[in-house]
């Protein structure tokens, strides 16, 4: 479990082939390995992953063929969103989040106003029912406040606000329109959804 609160930003050096999957080699950056065990998970770019090796600031992980298809940014090199596993003891200041990427958005908007950016992403169709005004988002592992939902034929487009403090410690400077990113929708809802249903 994470909060979605980035406490690094790293950088994926390289990635072997393993198997179906791949083998990351990822520079911790910033993030305190000291505390961190063989075992342990950490989420890259908000998805939850196993550390299989640690050698001073880099780690490893093995990623599935199933993870690589169903996530973006873990198939190649370049800087990524890292948190460790939340502790008990530790301050909520995002949302839960599982680190389970629930599908891949579409930056459609983004762009300084005043002090301040604007993120559009449009999620996928399936995901719609999950957002809502004032509610909680994961976006490539950074928790998110959505300013609107807007619902259209191919998905709701969500309208996030990104404060100076974000964007300078998190991956998503980087993004671009067209860009696709991880999605994951608020745990909360998801549980509410199940049980309106009644299954």
């Amino acid at each position: 479990m994470f909060t979605g609160i980035v406490a690094a930003v790293g950088r994926i050096e390289r990635v072997e082939p393993l198997g179906d999957g791949a083998r990351l080699v990822v520079d911790a950056g910033a993030l305190g390995l000291d505390d961190v065990a063989i075992g342990d998970s950490i989420a890259i770019q908000g998805a939850c992953m196993t550390a299989v090796s640690i050698d001073g600031t880099r780690f490893c992980v093995d990623v599935s063929r199933e993870s690589l298809n169903k996530t973006v940014g873990l198939d190649a090199p370049g800087e990524v969103n890292l948190e460790k596993a939340l502790r008990l003891s530790d301050r909520l200041g995002g949302h839960l989040v599982s680190g389970h990427v629930d599908g891949l958005g579409e930056v459609v908007l983004f762009s300084e106003i005043n002090e301040s950016w604007r993120l559009d992403v449009r999620v996928p169709p399936e995901l719609s029912k999950y957002f809502a005004y004032k509610g909680s988002a994961t976006i490539n592992g950074t928790s998110l406040t959505v300013n609107s939902v807007t619902d259209t034929p191919q998905g709701a487009v969500i309208s996030i606000n990104l404060i100076p403090h974000t964007i300078a410690v998190t991956t998503l400077r980087n993004l671009r329109v067209g860009d696709r990113v991880n999605v994951e929708v608020d745990l909360i809802a998801r549980y509410v959804e199940r049980m309106m249903r009644g299954d």
